[in-house]
């Protein structure tokens, strides 16, 4: 098949300054000591040859340090893109470097015509290509800028990208599967593949099949030649079991001399730690498990991660009884909320928690009921035994539109969840939606959950015991590693956050623990309680940076 360039709206081109390349051809083990000639170097979207200039001037150097000739190289390099004038430069660029070189001009001209070819990378040709080493920085393209046809052609090829989800998904997953043994992947490009629901493919596969070597967060370095706002990462995946892995989170002050520095401390086994101008690293025993986001912050916070990952079990763990949720979206607030207590039969008014409850730390009922259509059974009372809540529905035809209803008109007075009856009475830890800290309130029971609030309940902790583990910069630092950051530095407290929480075995915290515990969750001391649940955990506070004022 050939595509046309006007297959695609745009073409998602950003270049990167060559410390960067620079950086990651020697992470990818791409160095003028190794016979690099014996090697096949892929670059899947190679622009105007910002990554293949650094890479033939290696080659070329590792050719004359091993005797080669410069006209044995064809096999060395593989480099595509769809722009017919970025494969003319690109070819121009490379064969400036052969003829400077002291190559004929016949031979420049014969290596950069095979090294160098505009091709669609995400649709394979008939040739098996494989390689030692794939490089680059794929385009930032998403889903929906791609023709019907071209989108539906690449995902029946690669499996990764779902979703509504940007094209360097692909990439990634079609140069991991090229790899030969301990072949490695290098690239600079967007992170949220990381953390977002269109990577879980693509997340799964790096854990189930390859090793993660490198993931250095660049989201203020100025690491293209022009501004653009793509959160990029350095990342460096390895065709082998997982091993160590290096994090590390960089500021506006990185640059050329610290990431050369990082480089060297990392091919350094005595090194886990390191620190120097706009960057702090660490060195981690391994890397996640599956498919779930990959959590992200400093080093120190993420070596915390996964430690605790590997030691304790989650939050939401039914072998204690525990569980994580949301409370009842109900599809028409402004209908089936109310503080009018005539509105319905009192057997109909469910006292419903809300956020407002939470202000003061305390759970402060306002004063708001649930009109609850639901038996305890789980079915939908029937509005005949109920005449005031059935006139009062009756008053509201905007129940009748909404997708629930039109989808089964015999329920058109239903939530849209069901209201499961034996919630109300167990005492819950509340959590609302949006806040920058954790901020764990105990309702004792008596009160259903709204959907802007998340409930924990338990058949085995002591709440307040928890509440004090949920409330330390502990519970925090998991939020603040896998959720969402709004503008402002607002925090989403999703239920699939909460629950990825590690937590001690409530029979293992001592009691002394607990009653510091239960008291700084009381008096919300967070520092009491991050000092307290640092013991319930075994680890120093300093350690992972949790310990200031």
């Amino acid at each position: 098949m050939t595509l046309e360039p006007h297959v695609v709206q745009n073409f998602g081109e950003v270049f990167t300054r060559r410390w960067v390349v620079e950086a990651l051809l020697d992470l990818t083990g791409y160095t003028e000591s190794r016979d690099l000639g014996s090697l096949r170097l892929v670059e899947p979207s190679c622009g105007s040859g910002a990554f293949l200039g650094p890479v033939v001037e290696r080659l070329i150097a590792s050719a004359r340090k091993h005797g080669r000739d410069l006209a044995g190289l064809g096999d060395a390099i593989r480099a595509y893109d769809l722009q017919p004038e970025h494969v003319q430069a690109a070819r121009r660029l490379c064969q400036a470097l052969l003829l400077a070189a002291g190559a004929a001009e016949s031979t420049a001209a014969n290596l950069v015509g095979t090294w160098i070819h505009r091709a669609d990378f995400l649709i394979p040709g008939r040739t098996a290509l494989t390689a030692d080493v794939v490089i680059g920085n794929p385009p930032y393209i998403r889903y929906d800028d791609l023709s019907e046809d071209l989108a539906t052609e690449y995902r029946s090829t690669w499996p990764t990208m779902r979703g509504r989800g940007d094209i360097f998904v692909g990439f990634i997953e079609r140069s991991l599967r090229l790899l030969k043994p301990d072949g490695k992947v290098g690239f600079i490009c967007a992170d949220r593949w990381m953390r977002n629901q269109y990577g879980a493919e693509l997340r799964a596969l790096v854990a189930r099949e390859y090793a993660v070597e490198h993931v250095w967060t660049m989201h203020d370095v100025d690491a293209f030649e022009a501004q653009v706002s793509a959160y990029p990462a350095i990342t460096v995946f390895g065709n082998h079991a997982q091993r160590v892995a290096w994090v590390a989170d960089t500021n506006s002050d990185f640059g050329p001399a610290a990431a050369q520095a990082l480089t060297e401390a990392a091919q350094d086994d005595s090194v886990e730690e390191f620190s120097t101008a706009g960057v702090k690293a660490n060195r981690l025993p391994h890397w996640f498990d599956g498919g779930e986001m990959w959590p992200t912050g400093s080093p120190a916070r993420l070596a915390l991660i996964e430690l605790l990952t590997d030691q304790f079990a989650p939050l939401h763990d039914p072998d204690t009884g525990t569980k994580v949720s949301i409370g009842v979206a109900t599809g028409a607030d402004k209908v089936f909320i109310t503080k009018d207590r005539t509105v319905a039969e009192p057997d109909r008014l469910l006292p419903l928690a809300m956020r407002r409850d939470l202000m003061t730390g305390s759970f402060a009922w306002q004063g708001n009921y649930l009109v609850n259509p639901w038996a305890e059974d789980g079915s939908l009372v029937p509005l005949r035994d109920y005449p005031r809540m059935a006139a009062y529905f009756g008053r509201h035809p905007v129940l009748k539109d909404r997708f629930v209803s039109r989808k089964d008109p015999s329920s058109w007075y239903r939530t849209i969840d069901k209201v499961q009856s034996g919630l109300t009475g167990k005492p819950k830890l509340l959590l609302q939606d949006m806040k920058t800290t954790i901020h764990p309130v105990l309702e004792e029971g008596g009160h259903y959950p709204h959907h802007n609030l998340y409930y924990v309940i338990s058949d085995n902790w002591d709440m307040e015991v928890l509440g004090g583990l949920l409330l330390s910069r502990i519970a925090q630092a998991f939020i603040e590693a896998y959720c969402v950051r709004m503008r402002g530095g607002t925090l989403r407290f999703q239920a699939q956050y909460l629950k990825l929480i590690r937590v001690p075995s409530p029979e293992g915290i001592d009691a002394e623990t607990c009653d510091a515990l239960r008291s700084s969750f009381r008096t919300r001391d967070v520092r009491g309680a991050t000092l307290a649940a640092a013991r319930a955990y075994k680890i120093d506070p300093a350690l992972y940076e949790l310990d200031e004022a």
